[in-house]
């Protein structure tokens, strides 16, 4: 009775918790806890196409008239971050999906914002269509998509005009390197080369001087810039760059760092000196 008298909790909580004990008891105890099973991707986009997803990225590919976009899943809620008032009006087919739905498409661990789409991937130039940019990224065989995406969107936010990687050892346009490059894939060219030695000379004949990024380089970055023209090489992570790179370079220089630790992963890397660079061009 005392308990009745001096309740601790609103009547109808307490009541609530009596009868879920009764239940429990009835039914051999509370249930289990049991988490959330991830799902795995589902089947690979056709042949020709790559799948690319997050908001950003699919905004940006809608701007980009290179973009052949096939097909889009999209809820509703995105439909409204994206401000597509009407699907049926976009020039590909187009699905109103659940986020499950997607889910089962991109696997659960997957960010994809509600919205997904299907579409060619962009073709990468020659080096002969490099045009007449004055910073440019070369990357000697960083394999890593988060890595890149990551380096593609500081390139765009540095004004770079190009990405330089090798056409073996790099990886191919995906949906973890786009939503890992947020958007910027759409905007900077993409040279692809077969031997990397030769592309750097031919830089140099175009007249960019070319830094390759090592730890031990014989220069600060900052006191090693010269010319009009600069063309930023940067290797894998472990194996920076490689010997004949190494050989081809105009010049090797470090990020000078007065910390306990001497390097950067290499998207942070690329982020620093395309801010140095950019400062020195002006």
């Amino acid at each position: 009775m005392s308990n009745d008298n001096k309740p601790k909790t609103p009547k109808d909580t307490h009541y609530a918790k009596l009868r879920r004990a009764h239940r429990d008891e009835k039914s051999g105890g509370a249930p289990a806890f049991r988490p959330r099973q991830p799902l795995p991707p589902g089947e690979t986009a056709a042949d020709g196409l790559v799948r690319l997803y997050g908001l950003h990225t699919v905004r940006a590919a809608l701007d980009n008239p290179r973009r052949r976009i096939k097909k889009m899943l999209v809820t509703r809620n995105a439909a409204e971050r994206l401000a597509i008032a009407d699907l049926a009006a976009l020039p590909f087919e187009t699905e109103m999906v659940e986020p499950k739905d997607i889910d089962k498409v991109t696997g659960s661990d997957a960010v994809h914002q509600g919205v997904l789409i299907e579409a060619e991937p962009l073709k990468p130039k020659r080096l002969d269509a490099l045009g007449d940019t004055t910073l440019v990224l070369v990357l000697d065989q960083v394999t890593d998509p988060h890595n890149v995406g990551a380096i593609l969107r500081s390139a765009v936010a540095f004004g770079a005009g190009a990405l330089i990687t090798t056409a073996r050892h790099s990886p191919h346009e995906s949906g973890v390197l786009a939503k890992s490059a947020s958007g910027a894939l759409e905007h900077i060219d993409q040279i692809e080369v077969k031997n990397l030695a030769d592309a750097v000379g031919q830089l140099h004949e175009a007249g960019f001087q070319t830094i390759g990024l090592d730890s031990d380089g014989p220069a600060e970055l900052e006191k090693s810039f010269s010319g009009e023209k600069i063309a930023l090489v940067l290797g894998a992570e472990g194996k920076g760059l490689r010997q004949k790179t190494r050989e081809t370079v105009t010049t090797l220089a470090r990020l000078d760092m007065p910390g306990a630790i001497r390097s950067l992963n290499v998207s942070n890397a690329a982020a620093v000196s395309l801010y140095a660079a950019r400062k020195f061009l002006g």
